[in-house]
């Protein structure tokens, strides 16, 4: 699968590294969707977001911070190291961008990595003629004067902005908008509805990175064996079956998250928030390694906010004896609770059974707004108090089922309404779910049902 062609214009911020890159990328995105922080090198893989200004639409990357003013003349090559994988994926950016937006810290004056690599733009063709200077970190007055000496780097009359108050970048957008005359109307931009919104999560080093760039074909984000090298929530879309689907590429989430420090503990507080904004959570695990409770409260997380959920096998290349019903049964044996989620085994390194992975979860999207008529419940209970009679709880009375109604769709839920006085056992609810599953299509999605003591019907039934 390749990238699909992007209609809307790019526009790249760039520059050294911690001059508010990522807070003037959130600023004009108008969302916090890039990691901030006062340490060198947070960003490094690129992000990408929609600006939407005066009734107009475009594209901007975040990418990270120039290191070496070498690599944008060509003078030196890049490594397999993170750093310079990092340097690659944005020199790909500044290459395909029709503007670049070179920021430059006017509290921090300028600076000789400033010189070098303004120069290093200025004296390569592909991005001289496309380069606009913009002095960050004026947030007073006082300020304006500092960023005269900023004219030195010959990128022109600079722009001062303030990221951080959004002083501006009103005029820093109106400018933009001159140059790229291809942004596109926002009345004429066609808007296409998502049909499913994937969160890839796993641990650390599962190869989250690896499955995401082999879903989308090509390399979106930086993959390495070290672990929290992916720092931010990615989103990516993609068009399968002629439908639009979304992908959340996640920081690893640690067993020991809640005892991390800096960046990680904030990148793993991200990957949590990803999952709210997601339908179906893509579960990565190392299968050439032994399950952990770890993937049990992860499975948790997902279950508690009602996600929908496809547990994706990675790295089938390194077992040894490849018996899906073996390893299926042993995955199960240590998530029980989710024995209800598609099982892939998948080797992203490879691309094997990838493929599948896309499929599944239009099913399971589909599934998940699932909706059952009163009719068919009542007929559906009818049924099922035959087969087992509801089992109590407490007391000596045996409870009475009046009603199952679907309150909720996407994510469904159910109420049961019995007698005031009744108490239905716990298991007797989990038999009523297992029964739902298997008349009804609820592929890869938690069930919530809530017993409610009422003889009278009333309530509101939701769309």
């Amino acid at each position: 699968m390749t990238p699909p062609k992007e209609k809307l214009p790019l526009v790249a911020i760039c520059g050294r590294t911690n001059v508010g890159k990522s807070t003037l990328f959130n600023r004009l995105i108008e969302k916090r969707q890039a990691l901030v922080s006062d340490i060198e090198g947070t960003t490094r893989d690129c992000n990408l977001g929609l600006v939407h200004w005066n009734r107009k639409i475009f594209r901007l990357v975040d990418t990270a911070g120039l290191l070496d003013a070498g690599f944008i003349s060509g003078k030196k090559k890049i490594d397999n190291d993170i750093d310079s994988l990092a340097q690659q994926q944005a020199l790909n950016y500044l290459r395909e961008a029709k503007l670049l937006l070179f920021v430059a810290d006017g509290k921090a004056g300028l600076l000789t990595e400033d010189r070098l690599l303004a120069k290093a733009l200025r004296q390569n063709p592909l991005y001289s003629a496309k380069t606009i200077l913009v002095v960050n970190k004026i947030d007073s007055g006082k300020w304006l004067t500092e960023a005269v000496v900023f004219n030195k780097l010959g990128l022109g009359e600079p722009i001062t902005i303030s990221a951080q108050t959004g002083a501006g970048t009103g005029d820093l957008l109106d400018i933009v908008l001159k140059k790229i005359e291809a942004a596109t109307d926002l009345n004429e931009e066609e808007e296409r509805e998502i049909t499913a919104k994937l969160c890839i999560v796993g641990k650390p080093n599962v190869g989250k990175s690896s499955l995401l760039n082999a879903l989308l074909g090509y390399n979106r984000v930086i993959v390495s064996d070290r672990p929290h090298t992916t720092r931010e929530s990615q989103d990516t879309e993609l068009i399968h079956k002629d439908k639009l689907i979304r992908l959340i590429d996640t920081a690893g989430i640690s067993r020991h998250g809640h005892k991390s420090k800096g960046l990680e503990k904030e990148g793993i507080a991200m990957s949590l928030q990803s999952l709210q904004r997601a339908d179906i959570a893509l579960l990565v695990l190392d299968i050439s390694e032994e399950l952990t409770h770890q993937d049990a409260k992860i499975v948790e997380k997902i279950v508690e906010r009602q996600k929908s959920l496809i547990i994706i096998a990675n790295k089938w290349d390194k077992v040894e004896e490849k018996n899906q019903k073996h390893w299926q049964e042993k995955i199960f044996s240590k998530l029980p609770f989710a024995a209800w989620a598609p099982l892939l085994f998948v080797s992203a390194k490879t691309g094997a059974k990838v493929n599948k992975i896309l499929d599944i979860a239009l099913e399971v999207a589909s599934a998940r707004k699932t909706e059952i008529s009163e009719t068919q419940l009542k007929k559906f209970l009818s049924r099922v108090v035959k087969i087992h009679l509801p089992a109590k709880g407490r007391g000596l009375k045996a409870p009475h089922i009046y009603e199952i109604a679907q309150t909720r769709h996407n994510p469904p839920s159910f109420t049961v309404r019995i007698g005031s006085r009744d108490d239905l056992h716990f298991s007797y609810v989990r038999f009523l779910e297992n029964r739902l599953r298997e008349q009804y299509d609820f592929m890869g999605t938690p069930i919530k049902m809530s017993v409610i003591k009422n003889k009278k019907k009333h309530g509101v039934r939701e769309a």
